[in-house]
């Protein structure tokens, strides 16, 4: 096995193809998250981008996306923002993981969303096994109709009341309309707005405040290559935009990235109202599911399907190795059994938005 590592702006288009091909041969690795021309664009904002392109006597057979995080530490490429990442591979193709690491010149790969058939990654020792979880998705493979029937049958109070608040958002201020494809530049700094002052009132940190992240996001909005590209999509009231969604499709799946809406118009539910119209317009494309991540109480209201992820290191035995458990341990201890209990994580999250509403007092 040859392995050598680029940065993503050297893959020329025989790699860039081999890339597409081995995604579009096995599903788990649908995630535009994973695309090459993701990658291409994380490079071109980020010098520190890098891809390793994995050989065998018949060719290529796979490409790690990585940035480093330490002394011969690495993690997933752009690991602040993606929910799925690891290796893209041929199908039925076997690695050693060492040895995936030692021609990466790595002792340790850490991620948090690493997708399935990734046993490279995952084999280690009892101790080392990562902790499984689950994305949440919007699981469109049946079609619009059959989506709604499942949100009507699973929440019908749910749904009879959003029915409700987009009859009333009608009558009270103007008709209710939805474009999938926005390209207007004041709308997407708008939605960008309003998700910075989500993260505020949360009391998150803010994504996109980071300069290589906005860079990012404009760059991939403008994108339109093969079937990659990165809609903008906006519910409107009489005109006024009042919801939004930016998210990554390719190969018929959707990243989910960033919602948000308009708060003056909280009452009317206009998140939720714009999620009925997203799916419909996401079905009519042809996409098969809208991955919305882990998190969020909401989306146990609106998903109808899981998709299995995996948080954990991946390392061989070395001083880099020891230099980062030594570091990183105890971190992700405290982060592991605050999860992993309820009251903690409660008076934590109550924490964090009585310290974002503080901080936007």
């Amino acid at each position: 096995m040859k392995i050598e590592v680029v940065r993503p702006r050297d893959l020329g288009p025989s790699e860039l193809a081999a890339w597409r091909t081995m995604r579009r041969a096995s599903p788990h690795l649908a995630s535009p998250w994973l695309a090459p021309e993701f990658a291409v664009e994380v490079g071109a904002v980020r010098q520190d981008a890098r891809v390793a392109v994995i050989s065998d006597g018949a060719g290529i057979v796979g490409f790690l996306p990585f940035e480093p995080s330490g002394y011969r530490a690495a993690r997933p490429l752009a690991w602040r923002v993606t929910l799925a990442q690891g290796m893209v591979h041929s199908p039925g193709a076997e690695f050693d993981g060492h040895e995936l690491l030692r021609g990466s010149g790595l002792d340790v790969f850490e991620f948090e969303y690493l997708v399935s058939g990734q046993p490279w990654f995952t084999g280690g020792s009892p101790k080392q096994a990562p902790s499984p979880k689950l994305a949440l998705l919007l699981d469109l493979e049946a079609g619009h109709e059959a989506y709604i029937k499942f949100f009507r049958e699973s929440s019908p109070k749910s749904f009879k009341t959003l029915q409700y608040k987009e009859r009333k958002l009608g009558r009270e201020i103007g008709p209710v309309t939805y474009d999938y494809d926005v390209r207007d530049p004041e709308q997407f700094a708008l939605l960008l707005k309003w998700k910075s002052e989500q993260y505020r009132r949360i009391g998150r940190a803010d994504r996109t405040a980071e300069p290589w992240v906005a860079e990012l996001v404009e760059r991939l909005h403008h994108l339109r290559t093969g079937d990659f590209h990165a809609p903008l999509s906006m519910l409107y009231v009489d005109g006024r935009p009042i919801a939004g969604h930016f998210g990554l499709v390719s190969e018929g799946v959707m990243a989910g990235w960033f919602p948000a809406y308009d708060t003056e118009l909280g009452g009317y539910s206009p998140g939720m109202l714009h999620h009925l119209h997203l799916v419909e317009a996401a079905a009519g494309r042809g996409i098969r599911h809208i991955d919305t991540g882990t998190a969020g109480d909401y989306k146990q209201t609106i998903c109808n399907g899981t998709l299995p992820l995996y948080e954990g290191v991946a390392s061989r035995p070395s001083a880099g190795a020891g230099l980062h458990w030594l570091r990183r341990a105890p971190v992700r201890r405290v982060r592991g059994l605050i999860l992993g209990n309820p009251r903690l994580y409660g008076l934590a999250d109550r924490a964090l938005k009585t310290y974002g509403r503080l901080r936007n007092r």
